[in-house]
């Protein structure tokens, strides 16, 4: 009998352990997500509707590509235009476009006035009395 006592001990010291650990365990229950199931199945369910055929006019431009330039022609003299180049003058007129510089030299308000007026001397100041 002894034995039978040592051996149902044995066996609820056992059982008591393994009831405790169970009521201190750290695995987490894992419970569904009822919510994100549903969104998921919706996902998975859902079919993307065909795209129309037509859907590109009114939105998109045809496009027109530009004909390539042409290459200038080289001249048929080349020699004749280089000793004519050679032999002009250089100009020393003004530029059709710098008339305007000329005339505000003109006025006063030019570039030739504003280093006339560089150039000057300083008035020396006046002593205090």
């Amino acid at each position: 009998m002894s034995m039978l006592l040592r051996r149902s001990a044995q066996l609820a010291r056992v059982s008591a352990r393994t009831t405790v650990a169970r009521s201190f365990s750290t695995s987490p229950v894992t419970q569904k997500d009822l919510v994100q199931e549903l969104y998921l199945n919706e996902l998975k369910a859902y079919k993307a509707p065909p795209p129309a055929k037509d859907a590109h006019v009114g939105a998109v431009k045809n496009i027109n590509i530009p004909h390539p330039p042409e290459a200038p022609a080289p001249p048929t003299n080349l020699a004749a235009e280089l000793s004519a180049y050679d032999a002009t003058e250089p100009s020393l007129a003004p530029a059709p476009s710098a008339k305007g510089a000329v005339v505000a030299d003109e006025m006063g308000t030019g570039a030739k006035s504003f280093l006339n007026f560089l150039e000057q001397d300083l008035p020396r100041p006046e002593a205090h009395h």
